[in-house]
């Protein structure tokens, strides 16, 4: 299958005393899971873009709603992965809000007479703050439609929506709804379902996309689980990854999957392309892995290019990184270590789903290199695979 199966092949035991028991296989089926979620779609399309009609979504420009996208942690990123393309697809006023910022500050984000349509993301369903900005939103806003999507038909912010006008909930399968302490499947999978929703009156057209993505993924998780591997033996103690427009989202989930699956020994920083030179190139060192994801565009690759070539003049990292699409290998591998090719050809806006696949993969080797236990990674449960109650005011 892949390097992934001398994980994913191991006894059920040796899995449960390794911490292996979920996480490796959640990496391993996203390609196929995918397929799954598109089909979720299919079958729900009228009634949700009967829903997303009644939003406005497609009324005249000036009368459609300013739309939110909505989620904690790692939910949040798939939020910002998403932000561009649904701007693009929809023609809406688009913008990503965690809901850790949001519930002690809706107000502000609310302006009075205003059309609105929240669209929340969260693998659990049952985080505190989502919920909570759910509730109080339907409470004091009644006017805002709120579209959910979860990967677990018995979250709280499912029963939440029951019954209530301007609600409707997407459920994924169950198998998305990984088990494992980091989000690896259920944050891709709320991705393409992201993509789904962002062509709900035009989805034949997203199918052959989607297609692309799902072999990419499958050549990317073929062969980058070595590369990953193999980065074990260096001993980094810091990694960053930086990633502009759409890919600046995948940055921030790789940063954050090596930090959780290693109970911060290796830190992590993330950055865009070109936000890297205003203060944060400080935190680099020999030490550091830098890993650049590479835009397909012209002008995203150039400025990529240029800041690789200007940290190798530095000397400042101890090796870099470059993953982008095959088109872009000969401009950019002239200045890094390592150029990780992805066979497609999609615009940013769609490949956080596949990208973000190798900072899954480091984040389980470097874990297993530290000695960790990569389903539940931190030893004394400083973080939890759903984040445990505290107070709501």
């Amino acid at each position: 299958m892949t390097f992934l199966s001398s994980f994913v092949d191991l006894s059920l035991e040796e899995k449960r005393v390794r911490g292996l028991l979920f996480t490796p296989s959640e990496i391993a089926q996203q390609p196929e899971t995918w397929r799954t979620t598109f089909s979720i779609f299919e079958q729900n399309q009228q009634k949700i873009a009967s829903f997303l009609d009644a939003a406005g979504v497609r009324e005249p420009l000036e009368k459609r709603p300013a739309v939110m996208l909505i989620g904690a942690g790692t939910s949040d990123y798939v939020a910002q992965a998403l932000e561009f393309l649904f701007r693009q697809k929809w023609g809406c006023e688009v913008s990503s809000v965690a809901s850790t910022d949001l519930l002690p500050n809706m107000e502000e984000y609310i302006v009075p007479g205003r059309r609105y349509l929240w669209i929340s993301f969260s693998r659990s369903g049952d985080s505190p703050e989502g919920v909570a900005v759910l509730e109080q939103a339907i409470e004091l806003y009644p006017n805002i439609s709120h579209l959910v999507v979860t990967c677990n038909a018995d979250a709280r912010m499912v029963e939440v929506c029951r019954g209530v006008e301007r609600t409707q909930v997407i459920v994924l399968d169950n198998a998305v709804n990984d088990r494992s302490l980091v989000m690896t499947s259920s944050f891709t999978n709320m991705v393409v379902m992201g993509h789904c929703l962002a062509n709900a009156w035009s989805i034949a057209e997203y199918k052959p996309v989607l297609e692309q993505l799902i072999s990419a993924a499958e050549d990317l998780l073929m062969r980058v689980a070595v590369e990953a591997d193999a980065l074990t033996e260096r001993n980094f103690s810091r990694v960053c990854f930086v990633g502009s427009g759409s890919l600046a989202s995948v940055a921030k989930e790789s940063a954050l999957k090596v930090l959780e699956m290693t109970a911060g020994q290796v830190k992590t920083m993330s950055e865009t392309v070109l936000g890297l030179r205003h203060g944060p190139m400080a935190a680099l060192d020999k030490e550091t892995l830098f890993i650049s994801f590479i835009s397909g565009n012209d002008r995203g690759t150039k400025y990529a290019r240029d800041l690789l070539a200007e940290i190798g003049q530095k000397q400042v990292v101890a090796e870099r990184i470059a993953l982008g699409p095959a088109h872009a290998e000969a401009e950019v591998a002239p200045f890094c270590d390592r150029y990780l090719a992805l066979h497609l050809d999609v615009e940013d806006v769609y490949r956080p789903a596949v990208d973000v696949i190798f900072g899954q993969l480091l984040g389980l080797y470097f874990s297993v290199a530290h000695k960790l236990n990569p389903d539940s990674p931190s030893p004394g449960g400083v973080i939890n695979r759903v984040v445990q109650s505290f107070r709501i005011y």
